[in-house]
């Protein structure tokens, strides 16, 4: 009789583990179950999308909606995530910004680094997953963010601005759907969500648009 209850004490531990680690795996794996590709699949895809091209794949020239805004951003330490080949860090380096970018590509970062060399100013560059970077608190009077949506995120953002910083923000909404549905609507704003986002800051500009081509929520907010 011991014996038996023996067996069965262990049979319902090693059941009990075996759920444990199924849970652990479940949430270590929630990345590529969100998006079908863990961090290392997505730096290669990056890498190879950049690397595909001698040029610049989205160009040279700063985010239109930068440019139309850049006279409202107080001039300081700026943040860029998701840099790319950094079109916007080094539109900002020639304004007299002090710039950091963030990628996940070291491909990106040396097309970045080529780009700001190019212009004759200097960007101060990170290769890192976002989903795991650390956004220094109250440190940056302008932290910029285009078409890179991560929601866990936005609360460092917060953070990381000074008093009276501005976030610059812009991405596509779920409408871009009808133009192209190889979008993942994990990453595409819902209606009205990017206001919510950051409504306890003070709105500057906000708008959703959508032109028959590209549908994107657009702001500019500062931390009071």
């Amino acid at each position: 009789m011991k014996i038996s209850l023996l067996c069965i004490l262990t049979l319902f531990s090693l059941v009990l583990t075996g759920s444990s680690m199924a849970k652990d795996t479940s949430r270590l794996n929630y990345f590529q179950k969100l998006t079908g590709d863990d961090a290392d699949d997505d730096k290669a895809r990056w890498d190879r999308l950049y690397s595909k091209h001698q040029g610049y794949v989205y160009g040279k020239d700063p985010v239109p909606y930068l440019v139309e805004n850049r006279a409202l951003l107080p001039v300081g330490r700026a943040l860029d995530l998701a840099m790319g080949e950094g079109r916007n860090a080094v539109y900002l380096a020639k304004k007299g910004f002090v710039v950091e970018g963030v990628d996940i590509s070291d491909v990106a970062i040396r097309k970045a680094k080529r780009l700001a060399q190019e212009n004759g100013v200097r960007i101060r560059t990170i290769i890192a997953d976002l989903s795991k970077f650390q956004i220094q608190p109250e440190t940056y009077e302008v932290i910029m963010d285009f078409y890179f949506l991560s929601r866990p995120l936005i609360p460092q953002i917060k953070k990381g601005l000074k008093k009276g910083g501005m976030i610059i923000f812009e991405n596509y909404t779920v409408a871009q759907l009808k133009y192209d549905k190889t979008q993942n609507r994990a990453y595409l704003l819902e209606q009205g969500e990017l206001r919510e986002l950051f409504k306890d800051l003070k709105i500057i500009k906000y708008s959703e648009v959508d032109d028959g081509k590209h549908a994107t929520a657009s702001l500019v907010a500062q931390k009071p």
